[in-house]
């Protein structure tokens, strides 16, 4: 499925940003309580390079300094359960998804670009075949817990961005001041929210708050595509819930009007968790873009 992003711009966007105008971070932690770690991140930007195999030619005169930057993205995956199963499954959907989408990106170039429906539904594909994979290295039989994960895709091509979403990890976007949530929850109390059986208000107190109704692996999933405009300024979060349990929305976008540097913002915000209690893994990963020239 493909949605239109409320927050999208039909302005002049400008040109694409250097590397050295991207200022991003992020940190994993395994809180207060539990021993291991099931979240996993990732955070990389994919090159168009050469590659050269014969010439006469000396390599200084076909070698450039800089190689041109396709796409970046980050994201985020939250193991769902107990044992070594979550963090083999947020172990194997960062891994499989970062190949399927650099596979995915290519014939993004390689295609009519006007054809916008072609690259959501290649994400798509991309968490469907994550999710088999996952479910094909489950261990089988009546007593054994299945293998499961969130995934939270954060992907840039500029002036277009792709969110890919299944779970509950979270991507917010800071832009003019306002902390807008892009992702939605996809648990069982989300749903009975979004049907008005239950008041937000009540939400986090209900036995269904962390029982996912979509995950990678799981019995059901539903990945999410969001497609939307990028734009100089905006500072984008993504996040495990470990973060979002004990850091309300108004503290996050605090922290954020505030930050001096995405690693300085990543820390305090996992203090921000720790000190509430890091009852569960905290991930946070915080990216802006910083023009450095007046044009």
């Amino acid at each position: 499925m493909q949605t239109s992003d409320p927050t999208a711009s039909a302005t002049t966007l400008g040109r694409k940003p250097r590397d050295d105008e991207i200022d991003v971070y992020g940190l994993t932690h395994p809180g207060k309580v539990r021993r291991e770690n099931q979240d996993h991140f990732l955070i990389s930007s994919l090159q168009k390079r050469m590659q050269v195999h014969l010439t006469s030619l000396p390599m200084t005169e076909l070698l450039s300094p800089h190689t041109e930057r396709l796409a970046f993205f980050a994201m985020v995956a939250d193991g769902v359960g107990g044992g070594v199963e979550g963090e083999e499954a947020s172990r194997l959907a960062v891994a499989a998804i970062t190949r399927y989408v650099t596979e995915a990106v290519h014939c993004y170039y390689s295609v009519d670009l006007a054809d916008e429906e072609r690259f959501p539904q290649a994400l798509e594909a991309a968490a469907l075949r994550v999710h088999g994979d996952i479910q094909g290295s489950s261990p089988t039989g009546p007593l054994q817990a299945y293998m499961a994960t969130t995934l939270t895709l954060w992907i840039g091509l500029w002036p277009r961005a792709y969110l890919l979403h299944v779970g509950d990890s979270r991507c917010y976007l800071l832009r003019n001041g306002e902390l807008i949530q892009l992702s939605r929850d996809q648990t069982l109390v989300q749903d009975l929210v979004d049907r008005g059986v239950l008041r937000r208000s009540d939400a986090l107190r209900s036995p269904f708050a962390n029982v996912l109704s979509s995950s990678l692996g799981g019995p059901q999933t539903a990945p999410i595509v969001t497609q939307m405009q990028q734009e100089w300024g905006n500072v984008g979060l993504l996040c495990s819930d470990g973060l979002t349990k004990h850091v309300p929305d108004s503290r996050i976008r605090e922290r954020l009007l505030a930050m001096t540097s995405a690693k300085q913002v990543c820390e305090d915000l996992l203090r921000d968790a720790l000190d509430a209690g890091g009852t569960d893994n905290v991930t946070v990963l915080v990216g802006r873009t910083l023009r450095q020239d007046a044009t």
